[in-house]
């Protein structure tokens, strides 16, 4: 049965933390959450593994100037991994710097997280400015990969849903192939290192030899290249083209 309670941080903020049960309804499982709403949904994935300072400082600058500033004028959902560290430890960090409303929902596996007050000398802390997580069944990082894709189409519904990729790397690639399958536009940030760049590199170039795991998705229509060294008010552009409503 799906558990659903309140959890405090360190710093006072509190989140709703829901340990999820596969064999029951998720949309029901999320409606019982406070998650019924129906809204854009937006998906950042990804990492900030072997970025520079300066890498980090102005990926820092796009959650803070287009990420959160979008989210909360659509008054979006933001769905992502939900630990305190990398590009989900920037969302939520920009979330609260900005005194922003939007839901903030992590999705991780139960067994690879630590929650307040609860031991767990294997997991990773919980990022402390998300207001909800979904704790999926598994092992492994890339176990919550299909739920994270599930529960975007879900909350989105008949309203836009889009894919951010930041850097990233073996679990980001799964979670990009799931938007894909899932019709999902994904904006790979290129030069922000790594998968995205790899992406991006072999979609300009496709002639090269691909990694065979990046080849099969270079025919999807739903892959979006955005260079990092473009005007942020084209990134917000973009994304506003997938997240509106949808007739």
């Amino acid at each position: 049965m799906t558990q659903h309670t309140l959890t405090t941080f360190a710093n006072g903020k509190q989140a709703i933390v829901l340990s999820l049960d596969p064999t029951e309804d998720l949309a029901t499982t999320l409606q019982a959450a406070g998650l019924q709403t129906t809204a854009p949904a937006l998906v950042i994935i990804g990492g900030a593994s072997q970025m520079t300072q300066e890498s980090i400082d102005r990926v820092h600058q796009l959650f803070q100037t287009v990420l959160a500033p979008l989210a909360e004028a659509l008054n979006a959902v933001v769905i992502d991994g939900g630990t305190d560290t990398g590009v989900m430890q920037m969302m939520g960090q920009s979330r609260t710097a900005m005194e922003a409303t939007f839901c903030l929902l992590g999705v991780a596996p139960a067994s690879k997280v630590s929650l307040p007050g609860k031991s767990n000398p294997n997991g990773e802390p919980l990022e402390p400015n998300h207001t909800h997580f979904v704790l999926t069944p598994g092992t492994e990082w890339g176990d919550e990969s299909p739920w994270i894709s599930a529960i975007a189409s879900l909350l989105a519904a008949d309203r836009g849903a889009v894919t951010v990729l930041i850097n990233g790397g073996a679990v980001s690639l799964l979670e990009v192939t799931e938007s894909l399958q899932a019709g999902r536009p994904v904006v790979v940030i290129a030069g922000s290192g790594r998968l995205a760049d790899a992406i991006a590199t072999a979609i300009a170039s496709p002639e090269a030899l691909q990694r065979d795991a990046i080849a099969p998705l270079l025919a999807s229509k739903h892959l979006l290249v955005f260079d990092r060294d473009k005007p942020l008010s084209a990134l917000t552009d973009l994304l506003k083209k997938h997240l509106r409503h949808q007739n």
